[in-house]
C-alpha cells in the first residue's frame, strides 16, 4: 500500500490585490506528522492567486519530500477545489497558468476535498507569518537537533586521519529576534545604525531557541555575539539559559546600510532607485554611507578566522544576523557571495556549520553545513520544529 499524505494549503491578500503571501504544510496521512512547511509572501496580488501559490508549493513539498505517494489536498478555497476537481472551468485569464501548474504537478490520483476556514488554521497561520514577516521559506522537521548537529555518519569519510584533524569547529548561527524594525521590513544596520532592540516577540523566540539549544548541554562551549544591541540582548538571553559566557566579535555585525538605514525598501526604491537596483545585483555597490556585500565579506571572514583560531575542536554559539549568517553559509559551502541573494533567513532561527582543519583541504571541504534556518519546536510565533 502507498503512503498516503495530506497537504492542507492556503493564501491570502491584505486589499486584494494588496500584500499578498501563501502557506501550505505536508502531513503524514495515518499519523497527523508534520512532514514539511512552506510560508512565503508573494508581493501584491489577489486572495485567489495566493491561494493557487499555495496549492503549488504543498504539491511541490509532496513532491520533494514523498515522492510516489497518494495526495490528498484540503483547501478551504471552494474555487481552488472545484476547478482542480474538473467540476468548475478556469475561466480567468491570470489563473490558467496557476491551474496549469498544479495539475502538472499532482499525480494521478490526488484528490481535492473543501474543509471550512476554521479547520484549515495551520496553513492560516503560515500565510499570516510570512506577511508579519516572522518567516519565509520551507522547513521540514527536526527529530533531533543532537542528531543533527554531531551526526556519526558525518565524519565517516575522515576516520583514519589523526586526531587532531577529526574534531571540527562547530558553530551554532542563531539570527537575533525580531525588533520593531525587522516585523516593518525596514533597514537595520550594524553599530552606525539606529539599533532598534528586541521586541517582546523577539524576546521570547530567542528563549524558545535557547531551550532547544539546551539539548545540545556541555557541547556548547560559549556565545560568540555581534556587538549590536538587538544580538547582544539575545545573546545575554540565550546565555542565561544555556549557563555561558558571551564574547564579542565585532566581524559578525551586520552590514551598514548607511543613509538607508530605518528605511523601508519601497522607500528606498522610490528615492534611491538606480543605486539600490545596482545593490541588489553587485557585489561592490553599497549604500550612501554604508558597506557593499564584499567589504562585509571580508569584514566576517576575518571574524570567523578569529574565532576557529581562538575555539578550535569546540561548539560555539554565534548570535549574529541576516547578512554574515548567509555569508558564512555561502562561504563554508564554496558557493560564492552571490548565493547570499537565493537564502531566505527567519528571526531566531539556527543554522549550523562545521569547519575542518586545513590538514582536510584535500578532501574538497572547507565546510559542512549540517542545517539551515531551523527554527525551535514550539515557538509559537514561528513554524513548529522546523528545518530549511
Amino acid at each position: 500500500m502507498s503512503r498516503r499524505v495530506v497537504v492542507e494549503a492556503d493564501g491570502g491578500s491584505r486589499g486584494n490585490p494588496g500584500p499578498a503571501a501563501y502557506g501550505a504544510v505536508l502531513k503524514d496521512a495515518a499519523t497527523g506528522a508534520v512532514l514539511g512547511e512552506d510560508g512565503t509572501a508573494i508581493g501584491v496580488a489577489t486572495n485567489n492567486v495566493a491561494e493557487y501559490s499555495g496549492l503549488i508549493a504543498g504539491l511541490e513539498l509532496a513532491r520533494d519530500l514523498a515522492p510516489g505517494a497518494t495526495i490528498e489536498v484540503r483547501m478551504d478555497s471552494k474555487l481552488v477545489v472545484e476547478q482542480m476537481s474538473g467540476r468548475w472551468k478556469v475561466k480567468h485569464a491570470a489563473m490558467k497558468p496557476l491551474f496549469e501548474k498544479a495539475r502538472a504537478l499532482a499525480p494521478a490520483g490526488t484528490t481535492y476535498t473543501w474543509m471550512p476556514r476554521a479547520e484549515n488554521a495551520h496553513a492560516d497561520r503560515l500565510v499570516n507569518e510570512a506577511l508579519d514577516g516572522t518567516r519565509s521559506g520551507v522547513t521540514v522537521p527536526v527529530d533531533s537537533l543532537m542528531e543533527e548537529i554531531q551526526g556519526p555518519a558525518d565524519d565517516a569519510p575522515y576516520r583514519g586521519l589523526p586526531e587532531p584533524l577529526a574534531a571540527p569547529t562547530t558553530l551554532i548561527l542563531l539570527r537575533h529576534g525580531v525588533t520593531e524594525h525587522t516585523t516593518a521590513k525596514r533597514f537595520s544596520g550594524g553599530l552606525g545604525g539606529d539599533n532598534p532592540g528586541l521586541s517582546d516577540e523577539g524576546r521570547e523566540q530567542v528563549a524558545e531557541a535557547a531551550r532547544w539549544l539546551g539539548e545540545l548541554g556541555d557541547k556548547l562551549a560559549l556565545v560568540v555575539a555581534s556587538p549590536v544591541r538587538r544580538t547582544r540582548e539575545s545573546a545575554d538571553i540565550a546565555a542565561a539559559e544555556l549557563g555561558l559566557e558571551v564574547v564579542e566579535e565585532g566581524g559578525f555585525a551586520e552590514m551598514e546600510f548607511g543613509d538607508w538605514d530605518g528605511m523601508t525598501f519601497g522607500e528606498v526604491a522610490a528615492s534611491d532607485r538606480e543605486r539600490f537596483d545596482r545593490w541588489l545585483g553587485e557585489l561592490t555597490v553599497a549604500p550612501p554611507g554604508g558597506e557593499s556585500f564584499r567589504e562585509v565579506e571580508d569584514r566576517v571572514l576575518a571574524g570567523l578566522r578569529r574565532v576557529l583560531s581562538s575555539y578550535a575542536g569546540k561548539t560555539v554559539l554565534v548570535v549574529s544576523h541576516v547578512t554574515p549568517i548567509k555569508t558564512l553559509v555561502a562561504h563554508a559551502m564554496g558557493a560564492g557571495l552571490a548565493s547570499v541573494f537565493a537564502m531566505e533567513l527567519s528571526p531566531a532561527s539556527v543554522s549550523v556549520i562545521s569547519f575542518y582543519p586545513d590538514g582536510r583541504a584535500e578532501l574538497g571541504r572547507r565546510g559542512s553545513l549540517r542545517l539551515y534556518n531551523a527554527l525551535a519546536p514550539g515557538s509559537r510565533s514561528l513554524v513548529d520544529n522546523g528545518r530549511w
